[in-house]
């Protein structure tokens, strides 16, 4: 701990004025800094540990609940969500602002099933947006800004990416823009770029949301963490897809 407490101090020092942002043909995924172990994981659906959630959302895909009796497959048939990951969050009408795909999957719960919203992080959840995530694979994601209503939270999650928080006054970009290939505690800092969510962690033996792991960066600067669900964690996954824009899907990836 007094290891990554006194690099990321040195971040601090050395790395204040953050640099441009990456230049969208070097924007490379987290799957390109992999080990060649961790990436034969993550390629043979045998041995990826994530796809046992998939399998579990396939079935819960096919199961009725609720009031009125409904599964999900019997409006939206089988293997119909190809492409929806690649275009998530996405705007919503209804709220007026941009939604997840976990908040999508509750939406439909409760109107159109009559169900509980499930919980977030929950088996159940994780399992149906993996399931949806799936689908999608080696998909590009589109630009949320083809969507102008979404132009403002697209900023919002900017400045939510390049500013300073927590105890250690450090902002993402300063990890994810300015330091990205090099090492913390020996493993590789990423570009930051969502492309395999819901994805199986080695550190966390169990699949993760995206938002679980932004809360992890939190509580790393010693910043006071959202709640799950919090517009603010939309917003910078909103960001971060535009920031990933063009590169492909990959869930359930596979990350130490």
């Amino acid at each position: 701990m007094i290891r990554i407490v006194g690099w990321l101090l040195a971040v601090v020092l050395v790395g204040g004025v953050a640099l441009a942002e990456i230049p969208l043909n070097e924007r490379r995924t987290g799957y390109e800094l992999l080990g060649p172990t961790t990436k034969a994981m993550q390629d043979d659906d045998m041995s990826n540990p994530g796809m046992l959630w998939v399998l579990d959302g396939e079935a819960l895909w096919q199961r009725k609940a609720g009031t009125s009796a409904k599964a999900c497959a019997d409006c939206h048939g089988d293997n119909s969500m190809t492409g929806v990951a690649a275009r998530y969050p996405a705007f919503e009408v209804k709220t007026g602002r941009p939604i997840d795909i976990e908040q999508r999957i509750n939406q439909c719960r409760v109107d159109q099933q009559g169900a509980p919203a499930l919980a977030r992080e929950s088996r159940e959840l994780l399992a149906l947006t993996a399931f949806v995530a799936r689908q999608s694979r080696g998909l590009p994601i589109e630009d949320p800004l083809k969507d102008e209503r979404l132009k403002p939270f697209v900023e919002a999650g900017r400045a939510l990416f390049a500013g300073r928080q927590g105890q250690l006054n450090l902002a993402c970009a300063q990890c994810h823009d300015d330091l990205w290939d090099k090492r913390l505690v020996g493993n590789l800092i990423s570009q930051g770029h969502p492309t395999g969510y819901p994805q199986y962690r080695l550190e966390w033996q169990t699949v993760g949301s995206l938002q679980r792991r932004l809360r992890n960066c939190l509580i790393g600067v010693r910043a006071e963490s959202w709640a799950y669900g919090a517009p603010e964690y939309v917003d910078l996954g909103l960001y971060l897809m535009w920031r990933a824009r063009g590169l492909p899907i990959e869930a359930p990836a596979v990350r130490p």
